[in-house]
């Protein structure tokens, strides 16, 4: 996507430079930041402190991370090191431990002298398919988008409400909730986007300031205006991301995700989530009682940052002082609150059934 009409991923190899660069999203949307990372910890520490967050770009920095382990040390123990010490980092998001698995896969039968071209090739494999799929997803969104706009009179925007940032950020490129968004804004098709706040860590500013570089008509809302917003009739649709899906369609979202699906159940309006098959956890069915949720550090809740009058970055505290903050990073929409699953394969149900038809091949595993 594009930066000032510039086009950049949320994580590339530098060939000319040889190394590994990040937008550094703590400064978003404030300062725009590009890092480079190069030690383990380093790696470990960008996906820990969230110097890249979203499911797929957790889980293609992880890769990367690997390939630049193996360019030190290319030994079974060192990639045991690297393979725990990223796999400990963020214990939600299921693509992390998913890239973490297919680097053992595939380095682990190879001679320890060729582990570091192959690993270095297979990140950047794993970076392009996150592009592709997410693409893909737009695509598919599209076709909903379309039918919503057919119903509605000429030259009025489909009205969209998204929560958290599931955008080309969270990914490398395109987003996920957000690629339909991009696909209807370049086909022509007038969309207007609701834009939660999302607090903790006000990640919707990370959405809406890439809708404005982008050209996406939307506003920014606090969270809880959702539900007014539905009840008059302001919101067409609901698209969110996930961090990890179960095998029955349950989703486990940034916190307020549940929220906003039972506000849309409530009102009759559709809630779709975006969701790339690496965030589908096979090996579980029942998201509420299963998936670990992150809890965070409290200063994510006590303290907000921001610009100051004389245009600095920092952290104000907004709660009294010695006041403890509770910080649960995610919560699980069961899947009889969502409408779809929109896939690089399609648009499903939520449910074993329904993702059966688009993934038969995991399913019957």
């Amino acid at each position: 996507m594009k930066v000032k009409g510039d086009h950049y991923r949320s994580i590339w190899w530098d060939d000319a430079a040889g190394e590994v660069r990040i937008i550094d999203q703590r400064w978003l949307p404030h300062e725009f930041r590009i890092v480079t990372l190069d030690t383990l910890e380093e790696f470990a520490v960008a996906i820990r402190d969230m110097w890249v967050r979203g499911a797929p770009l957790i889980g293609a920095t992880a890769a990367f991370g690997i390939a630049g382990q193996m360019s030190r040390d290319s030994s079974d123990a060192s990639f045991e090191v690297a393979y725990d010490t990223l796999n400990a980092t963020r214990p939600t998001a299921i693509n992390l431990k998913w890239a973490l698995d297919r680097c053992r896969g595939a380095l682990m039968p190879l001679p320890a002298s060729e582990r570091a071209s192959h690993a270095r090739q297979l990140a950047r494999a794993i970076a392009d398919e996150d592009v592709d799929i997410n693409a893909a997803i737009g695509r598919h969104g599209l076709d909903l988008i379309r039918e919503i706009a057919a119903r509605k009179p000429k030259g009025e925007p489909v009205r969209l409400l998204t929560h958290c940032n599931a955008g080309w950020l969270a990914t490398v490129d395109w987003g996920t909730a957000t690629s339909p968004m991009y696909h209807a804004h370049e086909a022509g098709i007038p969309v207007h986007v609701w834009v939660d706040e999302t607090r903790p860590r006000n990640q919707g500013a990370l959405t809406s300031w890439e809708l404005g570089e982008h050209g996406i008509s939307h506003r920014y809302i606090v969270d809880n205006a959702g539900g007014h917003l539905m009840q008059h009739g302001l919101v067409d649709a609901v698209i969110t991301g996930t961090d990890r899906t179960t095998a029955q369609g349950d989703v486990c979202n940034k916190i307020g995700t549940y929220l906003k699906a039972l506000a849309a159940h409530d009102n009759g309006i559709p809630f779709y989530v975006a969701l790339p098959s690496p965030t589908i956890d096979w090996t579980v069915r029942d998201g509420v009682a299963e998936i670990p949720i992150e809890e965070r550090d409290q200063r994510e809740v006590t303290h907000v940052m921001g610009v100051a009058e004389e245009n600095t970055v920092s952290d104000v505290r907004v709660t009294p002082e010695g006041t403890e903050g509770g910080n649960p990073a995610f919560d699980v929409t069961p899947n009889r609150l969502v409408t779809g699953l929109i896939t690089e394969r399609g648009v499903c149900e939520a449910s074993a059934e329904g993702l059966a038809t688009l993934f038969p091949e995991r399913a019957d595993t």
